[in-house]
């Protein structure tokens, strides 16, 4: 009975001790919201100031970036200008707005050309563009202003420490918009010659993202690819066409297997090479 009603209690004490932190939680929670609110409405600018701050090195970004966007305005012309633009783009790129961030950034740097974080905003402008682009099937907007920020930050900085890591991403943007184009050169070849020639554009698209890419990691099945779109077009053409276009594939199996002698697919541009051996004899 005793050890019951000892295991009952201490239940019923723990049981209390959480409802008591939980109590203790929304108290200090709404205290600080109410706290906020005060600040927002304060006319005091100089309390705005240190109170965005604190919210700022409290990871309170979303407080942080509303109080320094009124003060941005505020503290237009005056010392404070400059550290409060870069602390709002900052506290926008900490809080994973990479769009807003990228803005107040360019803002930044366009203002301030030779500033104390014009380096560093240069840089994360363009960082946040590449963190928010998209996966390569969607629209890569996104990932021509990353190219585009940070590009101008190689050419403003070539000797920065973050030079090289700007330099890989950049590689690792260009190869996302290549397999882009690699993915838009597919859906034309699936299309096939659905409501046209399709192949004629999966082999232009290709062959565009082999000009402007040369060094891609995708060359080699943006290669095959063109291959394969050439043998279908040639094998879908009328009779008077064949021949022709058949030569073309031969042209393009040779260009293939002397860039790629161990291609996976060897087998596969032999057997179209072989096919478009017979219509070139006949």
């Amino acid at each position: 009975m005793l050890f019951n009603a000892i295991s009952y209690l201490c239940t019923l004490f723990e049981h209390m001790k959480r409802q008591i932190l939980y109590l203790i939680a929304i108290v200090l929670l709404f205290s600080s919201c109410g706290e906020y609110n005060k600040i927002l409405k304060s006319q005091d600018y100089e309390l705005k100031y240190e109170y965005a701050k604190k919210y700022f090195e409290q990871k309170k970004y979303s407080r942080a970036y509303t109080l320094f966007s009124e003060l941005a305005t505020i503290y237009k012309g005056t010392e404070r200008a400059e550290e409060v633009l870069y602390l709002l783009a900052r506290s926008y790129y900490l809080a994973k707005d990479y769009i807003s961030s990228g803005q107040y950034f360019t803002t930044y740097y366009t203002n301030y050309p030779k500033g104390q974080y014009t380096e560093l905003a240069r840089f994360y402008a363009g960082y946040g563009y590449y963190l928010d682009s998209p996966e390569p099937a969607l629209d890569q907007s996104g990932t021509y202003k990353a190219l585009e920020e940070l590009q101008l930050f190689l050419e403003y900085y070539p000797t920065s420490e973050r030079a090289e890591e700007a330099q890989n991403i950049l590689i690792s943007l260009q190869e996302k918009l290549v397999e882009k184009e690699y993915l838009n050169a597919k859906l034309y070849y699936n299309l096939g010659s659905y409501m046209g020639n399709n192949y004629e554009s999966a082999v232009i698209t290709a062959q565009n993202a082999l000009k402007d890419y040369p060094y891609t990691k995708f060359r080699e099945p943006l290669s095959f690819l063109i291959l394969r779109s050439k043998f279908q077009e040639a094998s879908q053409s009328v009779e008077e066409k064949k021949a022709d276009r058949f030569r073309d594939v031969i042209d393009e199996y040779y260009s293939y297997i002397n860039e790629y002698p161990e291609s996976p697919n060897l087998k596969e541009a032999r057997r179209m090479f072989n096919i478009a051996n017979k219509y070139v004899k006949e």
